[in-house]
């Protein structure tokens, strides 16, 4: 009897042995992506906690964990040094990397491999703020040719970019880096005579900002349509920002920023049906994602417009993941003069 009872235990061991097999070989497939964002605490990392929990839910075959850097320029070097799979990364930066310019200057030649876009997730849109006395006293961008201004803290993407629309009108000012803590005060004292002031997703503005413009009576100082056209001419956009996005009165009825396009990237690594699928669960997933943070309003209310308009924004500075290039091919958003910029 007690020998009858071994064996049948023994026979049961291996039949479950054996049906946990198929399990086991699943989980050995399943692959393991190190995203890289920015620090914790920041923007950058609360969005993409809340994208990876969706994701790791509904993706299959991926696991992934969050990894955070200093930044997004920080982690795009660390995925081209193949120290991460993913990166966080905006157009700006892509097209310092791609100049081998900037914060990217002589990085090109340290490079393992070539990053990639392939998600957009939100845009942030920059522009300046005066004191509200001066604002009659400025035509546009242009009055603060060779004033104190900051543009933001240097490694900062939204500098880079308010620096790249400066430029496309060539106002030669005078960058005056302060603590961020002190830019109200700082600009009452006439340390410097502008500061940046910026959004996500033309909603929220940056609450280091928004306690500035709180601190001081101030406005914004919106481009002249001449100044628009350059920045659009230089392969820009220029957006509409309501003045009730603000807490307090900016002196005119709407913000004329200059937007540029955060992503969570990923490399040709992950094929080019599985970045697919991806982009596909993001977009089915858009409605709860935006309840989970509000960052993701632009995917929600249309994910194929903000790929194109990330695409278009990007100018081919580093190419298209396969995987982008079909969602958008087959949504009908997708312009036949990208097909050059296409990862092969």
């Amino acid at each position: 009897m007690i020998c009858r009872t071994l064996k049948a235990a023994t026979a049961a061991g291996a039949l479950a042995l054996i049906a946990g097999l198929p399990s086991a070989a699943m989980a050995q497939e399943v692959t393991q992506l190190r995203w890289a964002t920015s620090a914790t605490g920041s923007t950058g990392y609360a969005v993409k906690v809340d994208l990876m929990t969706i994701l790791n839910r509904e993706w299959s075959g991926y696991n992934i964990t969050v990894l955070p850097t200093a930044g997004a320029v920080a982690s795009v070097r660390g995925y081209a040094l193949g120290e991460f799979d993913g990166y966080y990364g905006a157009d700006v930066a892509f097209a310092e990397l791609a100049d081998d310019s900037g914060r990217f200057r002589d990085f090109r030649a340290h490079m393992e491999r070539e990053p990639v876009q392939s998600f957009w997730a939100y845009t942030m849109e920059v522009g300046l703020a005066v004191r509200a006395d001066d604002l009659d006293e400025y035509d546009g961008w242009g009055g603060l040719a060779g004033a104190p201004v900051f543009t933001g803290p240097a490694p900062w993407d939204v500098r880079a970019q308010l620096e790249r629309a400066m430029a496309a009108v060539d106002v030669g000012h005078d960058y005056t880096e302060i603590d961020l803590s002190i830019a109200g005060s700082s600009l009452n004292e006439g340390t410097i005579d502008a500061f940046i002031a910026y959004t996500s997703g033309q909603t929220s503005v940056a609450p280091w900002v928004n306690e500035a413009m709180l601190s001081v009576d101030t406005a914004i100082l919106n481009p002249t349509d001449e100044e628009r056209a350059q920045i659009e001419a230089a392969g820009m956009e220029v957006v509409a920002v309501p003045a009730e996005r603000f807490d307090t009165d900016i002196g005119v009825d709407e913000a004329h920023f200059v937007p540029f396009f955060y992503g969570f990237h990923l490399g040709p690594e992950v094929p080019e049906e599985d970045l697919y699928e991806m982009l596909t669960i993001i977009q089915a997933k858009s409605e709860e994602l935006r309840a989970a943070n509000a960052a993701f309003a632009q995917v929600d209310e249309d994910m194929v417009e903000l790929q194109r308009r990330g695409v278009a924004a990007s100018g081919g500075s580093v190419p298209v993941h396969p995987g982008l290039a079909r969602f958008l091919q087959e949504n009908d958003a997708w312009d036949e003069a990208w097909d050059d910029w296409v990862y092969r």
